[in-house]
């Protein structure tokens, strides 16, 4: 099991699939939230959830309530939170909507992670996919800065930091639950 922190993201605005995803029964599980929780805890020591409101959960979980901010749908609360809440020099990330990452994954992105950079994220031939990967306190300033500009593009702060992109040929892991359709997909597949 990995010591470092895992932090699932699971407070998105869910506007293309219509509904709260992390609310949608996936795999057995009421939940996505609560697969992803359930398999990701197999591989982690500690494993937390990110969200505007845990009281839509109806399990017993390690929550991190994000900050109050006007941009409600933007990771980079969920960011500010982590670091507030975590007193850890870095932690994993992970979307809710990308069941499909895998230990085999996690660890490449782990073995690659050195103390002295700011993140390190997996990146596929259709780009980099910055909510699967770790990032370290030396960014919490910048999120900060982020938040208050109110710019969310976590791509643009990865180029502007010290960043180790660790690149992975097959992008079937990294399918996201975006749409009803996708979400059809992964039912079948899962």
């Amino acid at each position: 099991m990995f010591d470092i922190p895992c932090v699932i993201f699971a407070g998105g605005k869910s506007s293309r699939m219509g509904e709260d995803k992390s609310l949608l029964p996936f795999a057995g599980f009421d939940t996505l939230t609560q697969f992803q929780l359930s398999r990701l805890k197999k591989i982690f020591k500690t494993v937390y959830i990110s969200s505007k409101e845990s009281s839509k959960f109806n399990f017993d979980a390690e929550f991190i309530k994000d900050i109050k901010t006007d941009s409600i749908y933007a990771p980079t609360a969920g960011f500010i939170s982590a670091f507030r809440a975590l007193k850890h020099e870095k932690f994993f990330v992970i979307s809710v909507d990308s069941p499909f990452i895998t230990k085999k994954e996690i660890e490449k992105i782990i073995q690659a992670d050195t103390p002295d950079i700011d993140a390190t994220v997996a990146k596929t031939k259709s780009g980099i996919q910055p909510m699967c990967g770790i990032y370290h306190r030396s960014l919490e300033n910048k999120f900060i800065d982020m938040q208050k500009e109110n710019n969310h593009k976590l791509a643009k702060l990865l180029q502007a930091s010290e960043t180790i992109y660790v690149e992975f040929e097959d992008e079937k892991p990294f399918l996201n639950i975006n749409h009803p359709h996708e979400y059809q997909e992964a039912l079948k597949l899962i």
